[in-house]
């Protein structure tokens, strides 16, 4: 699988999963060519784009509330002609909550974003994740990383956690500049009993 590089993307000014990150939260999330993927916070939308790529046969649905983000990450799915990739410019609990209502059921959820609704996105991507599903969480705070974590083990699922920093030589230099720490959440649902 080929990996898109970050400078290939329509950016804007919204928040970006940098490459590094994108490519490790991917191969968390236990893609298969058919999976049904959610994407909470797409921002730029380039783990929906990415995800899409990999579930080719599969279906992606990405939700994001601002509307920069939204035209970015719908310019995005447009210029990779990701066709099996819908976008929502919504409320993530409000689009969440009417999912759980049409009884759909995804095999893998990212979160980049929760807009201060976390504990509830979390409960909410529960109901919609199917058996042995996973949700992978990407945090730059350790206060989210925190309360995250807190939900999830409450929910009884399998967790993993990586705090992955990342380096990269200033252009021309061998001076390494440091991009901010991301704690990676990986939390895998435990079949009931």
């Amino acid at each position: 699988m080929m990996f898109i590089k970050d400078d290939e993307f329509i950016r804007g000014n919204c928040p970006m999963t940098k490459e590094e990150i994108r490519m490790i939260s991917i191969s968390k999330m236990n893609l298969k060519e058919d999976s049904f993927v959610l994407d909470i916070g797409s921002g730029t939308g380039t783990i929906s784009v990415q995800a899409s790529k990999i579930a080719r046969f599969g279906k992606v649905l990405a939700i994001e509330k601002d509307d920069e983000a939204y035209q970015v990450t719908k310019s995005n799915i447009e210029k990779f002609n990701c066709n099996n990739i819908k976008v929502v410019n919504e409320e993530a609990t409000k689009t969440l909550t009417m999912l759980i209502g049409q009884k759909v059921r995804f095999n893998s959820i990212f979160i980049g974003g929760s807009g201060g609704d976390l504990e509830e996105i979390i409960f909410n991507a529960n109901n919609l994740l199917r058996d042995d599903g996973t949700i992978v969480m990407n945090f730059i705070t350790l206060d989210n990383a925190y309360k995250a974590i807190e939900k999830i083990e409450s929910l009884k699922y399998k967790v993993e956690i990586s705090l992955v920093n990342i380096s990269k030589n200033r252009e021309g230099t061998f001076m390494m500049m440091a991009n901010n720490p991301i704690y990676i959440i990986e939390c895998k649902k435990r079949k009931e009993e």
